[in-house]
């Protein structure tokens, strides 16, 4: 297993938006009996009630979301652009039919109960410390609101950013 070492949240380098929104992020959840992860293009991170955070958003049909609202723990991971495939994989097959971790070859890596993943260039360790579900009458933008159909609204989820692992 390759190594990390731990960093405060505020010595995270890079673009969180390219990070985020161009490179993409594995969400998991669950504990290293049972867990799943989704790739994610949605999310953020700030400072929340005097804390480092980290957001994200998840509709409630993906496998996920059952983890992430039964698990105070969740991770997110960001990896290097070689391992795209890996990344679409899991954004487009669901963890209800599909063995991710044998298909991607990703290594599950453990800190406590949080997953990720050995191959990482970083990692979030989040505690979940807040979700709500989107409502469709909050939305002061209309033409975002109408990219929704039916009752399909993410959920945020809003996690202190507990620990920071970099690769070494």
């Amino acid at each position: 297993m390759s190594n990390f070492t731990e960093i405060k949240p505020g010595k995270i380098q890079g673009n969180i938006f390219e990070m985020i929104g161009r490179e993409w992020m594995l969400v998991t959840a669950g504990t290293p009996d049972s867990f799943n992860t989704m790739t994610a293009s949605w999310g953020g991170a700030g400072i929340l009630w005097g804390k480092p955070v980290a957001f994200s958003f998840i509709r409630p049909q993906r496998y996920t979301f059952q983890f992430m609202n039964k698990y105070e723990n969740y991770t997110l991971t960001f990896f290097d652009e070689k391992y795209r495939e890996a990344l679409n994989l899991c954004g487009s097959r669901s963890g209800r039919d599909t063995d991710k971790v044998k298909a991607t070859g990703l290594t599950p890596a453990f800190n406590g109960d949080s997953v990720y993943f050995d191959e990482a260039k970083l990692v979030l360790i989040c505690r979940r410390l807040y979700s709500q579900d989107l409502n469709i009458s909050c939305f002061t933008d209309k033409e975002i609101a109408n990219t929704y159909s039916g009752n399909d609204l993410h959920r945020v989820f809003v996690g202190e950013i507990e620990k920071v692992l970099v690769k070494d």
